[in-house]
């Protein structure tokens, strides 16, 4: 079998989809699956290009024991929807953004990260960046239970 590779998708690439990126590397990582699953985060906005994660990003995340710190924000490009099967996004202006620069022959599959979640209280991961710890400390919550979700589903489907 090929590898399976899935890209997380917010608006700057500086909060939500780092956390993500990493969360679930770490995950995957964790299960022996490295060698079957790629890795990844972009942004639809150009604000943070080449920036590092938010420092509040990179801190709450420590405290979970998981590393932030070699990723750097991208733009999601025309490429990226041929080079991953799963395209998921952290809210539906991000997922609307991504359905409108997809090519007509997208063969992946584009949805909302938290579709993934085991628990409903929440269809978006909300954005951090104008909210104090609590919203980082929720973000990391919704996202180790999205990944948890999305692993048990690629296991069901191509794993």
């Amino acid at each position: 079998m090929g590898k399976i590779s899935v890209l997380f998708v917010c608006l700057g690439n500086i909060c939500r989809s780092p956390t993500a990126h990493a969360t679930f590397q770490q995950l995957i990582e964790r299960e022996g699956l490295s060698h079957r699953v790629v890795v990844d985060s972009a942004g639809t906005g150009d604000w943070h290009i080449g920036h590092p994660p938010d420092p509040r990003s990179t801190q709450a995340a420590r405290r979970r024991a998981i590393s932030l710190e070699s990723l750097t924000a991208r733009l999601v490009i025309e490429e990226d929807f041929y080079r991953f099967n799963y395209l998921l996004a952290m809210d539906q202006k991000n997922l609307q953004a991504l359905k409108e620069m997809a090519p007509a022959n997208f063969k992946g599959q584009l949805g909302l990260f938290l579709d993934f979640a085991e628990r409903g209280d929440y269809r978006e991961v909300p954005d951090p960046y104008y909210a104090g710890h609590e919203g980082f400390e929720l973000v990391l919550d919704l996202v180790e239970d999205a990944s948890q979700g999305l692993l048990t589903h690629l296991r069901a489907r191509c794993l």
